[in-house]
């Protein structure tokens, strides 16, 4: 699901208009990347938590030429999903 369709399912399921769905999902995206931009978890109960990693230097290597190179560290974003809906997913 995409962010046009997620809109067309919320002004569905709630009767809003297109606009205040857009205006919706846009602000609700806008508060988790700036959540994540500060490094603070964000956790939907029933839903998941997305946690701001470290992830630290490392080595790798280059799969053309087989020379070992380093990895700079760096921040990633992962999902957890939460307990309930990873049992209904598995049921």
């Amino acid at each position: 699901m995409n962010k046009l369709e997620l809109t067309e399912k919320l002004v569905a399921k709630t009767g809003l208009t297109k606009k205040e769905a857009e205006d919706i999902v846009e602000v609700t995206l806008k508060l988790i990347a700036e959540a994540l931009l500060k490094g603070e978890n964000v956790k939907l109960t029933d839903f998941g938590t997305f946690e701001c990693k470290d992830r630290k230097e490392r080595q790798g290597t280059n799969p053309k030429t087989g020379e070992l190179i380093k990895i700079p560290a760096k921040k990633a974003v992962s999902f957890k999903l939460a307990k309930k809906l990873k049992e209904k997913l598995n049921a």
